[in-house]
């Protein structure tokens, strides 16, 4: 079987079992990517050398010995966005304010990685602080703007940009990234990967940094929906030092009738999205192709982005109000990001209690899931924007998904479904709470029917 970095966890996995690859051989040529290619793309906060081969050797090792591999993962490289504490590494959260911060704890999603056997090989880039205070320049971020895995004129998204970027060039096995409203979704997108952002409270928090407490989400990115499923039967799971983990165990092997798939009025015509719509519309039609049912839906009309940007306003200043109120705070690298974070200490509370109510409004839109068992939607209607562009110009036609499915913590998978002018373009599965199996499910049925996820950007 040959091996190379674009294999999957599978076949890698197989091929340590085997032995007709090392884990050291592995680590080593993606060590030498990243010190390229990633590096080229600023998708690399740190790299943990040192660490990775000496976890590596020991993955050899304990095969030798044991004979057994801790898991699918065993010996398998991957790399996690830098706001996930990392013992006795720097874990910077993207920002030139926090340029000197280790830890001396592994974040809870790293410490089970590493348990499974998996070797921690980088600390990826990010937007500085998650884009809490909303930025407005890609290059919001300590290691400047992260390029696209396709085009280096174009963003690589945000705010896990590394995580996006280096899973795409194959320079790591998998990675880690975390989402509060789109942070996985987006880079999957603007790389072609398929990303994995799990229930609220499925993947623990404990040791990541703080954004949002009542919306953040740790998940995987890596190239397949498969690859997602084998990252995220690990990382998931109660953890007692988060106490808003779910106690409900994950299962991602689901059988029973093919889950019925809503499709929303998208609004291609009005964006200019012609590549966008043609991607959307085959898609629907490799879904039919295999036996899934379509059914037209609408979420109920509410202001779900506002409310979602009060909460990330007045709990981001919460969670960071030392840094903002201290002398680093004018490092960030973004002066929107500035300006964001200080107008967040200025929310008021009876903006931030509305916002809490239409939360308990938006419930409502639970009722689609009496018509459909999962929704079908792009997750922008264009490619990557430009670097060089401010967002405040270049989302102007953007599109995506501003419905409830941040705002009430559902499970997503994004995958990538065509391509604008070279880049690629990505769609989603959206599911009731509780039901990644069910994005899991629909995202690899389509991945078994289609070629997207294999295409590779050229060195």
């Amino acid at each position: 079987m040959r091996i190379d970095h674009f294999s999957s966890i599978n076949d890698m996995s197989r091929a340590i079992r085997r032995k007709d690859v090392s884990s050291v051989e592995l680590t080593q040529v993606y060590l030498r990517r990243l010190r390229t290619l990633g590096k080229r793309h600023r998708a690399v906060a740190e790299m943990t050398e040192d660490l990775a081969m000496k976890s590596a050797r020991a993955a050899d090792d304990h095969l030798t010995g044991r004979g057994r591999p801790k898991s699918k993962l065993h010996g398998i490289p991957f790399g996690v966005k830098d706001l996930l504490a990392t013992k006795g590494i720097p874990t910077r959260w993207g920002s030139p304010g926090h340029d000197d911060q280790v830890f001396d704890y592994d974040a809870t999603a790293v410490e089970r990685l590493k348990n499974a056997g998996a070797v921690l090989i980088a600390k990826l880039s990010m937007i500085e602080l998650a884009g809490g205070g909303g930025y407005n320049h890609p290059s919001a971020s300590a290691t400047g703007a992260c390029l696209s895995a396709w085009d280096e004129s174009r963003w690589a998204g945000g705010s896990s940009s590394g995580s996006g970027a280096a899973t795409a060039l194959g320079c790591v096995g998998f990675s880690l990234g975390s989402e509060t409203s789109g942070s996985i979704t987006c880079p999957s997108a603007f790389n072609g990967v398929t990303g994995f952002r799990g229930t609220y409270g499925r993947v623990s928090r404990y040791g990541a940094m703080a954004l949002c407490w009542t919306l953040d989400k740790i998940g995987p990115i890596a190239r397949s929906a498969d690859d997602c499923a084998a990252v995220m039967e690990v990382i998931a799971g109660r953890d007692r030092k988060d106490r808003s983990t779910l106690t409900g165990k994950l299962n991602l092997r689901s059988r029973g009738p093919k889950p019925r798939i809503g499709l929303l009025d998208e609004k291609f015509k009005e964006n200019d999205a012609l590549d966008c719509k043609n991607a959307y519309e085959d898609a629907v039609e490799a879904f039919k192709k295999l036996g899934y049912e379509t059914v037209d839906v609408q979420y109920p009309e509410m202001p779900y982005t506002t409310a979602v940007g009060i909460i990330v306003d007045a709990e981001g200043a919460s969670a960071h109000e030392n840094f903002i109120r201290g002398p680093r705070f004018q490092r960030l690298a973004d002066v929107n990001q500035v300006g964001g974070f200080a107008a967040g200490m200025e929310v008021r509370a009876v903006d931030y209690l509305w916002a809490l109510r239409m939360r308990t409004e938006a419930l409502k839109a639970n009722e689609i899931w009496d018509k459909c068992d999962c929704v079908f939607t792009p997750v922008f209607f264009h490619r990557p924007t430009p670097i060089d562009e401010p967002f405040d110009k270049s989302f102007r036609n953007m599109g995506g998904d501003y419905g409830p499915a941040n705002l009430l913590g559902w499970p997503t998978m994004a995958f990538p479904i065509g391509f604008e002018e070279g880049s690629p373009l990505g769609g989603q599965i959206i599911a009731p709470a509780m039901r990644e199996d069910i994005c899991y499910r629909v995202a690899r049925d389509f991945q078994k029917e289609t070629g997207w996820h294999a295409m590779r950007p050229t060195d």
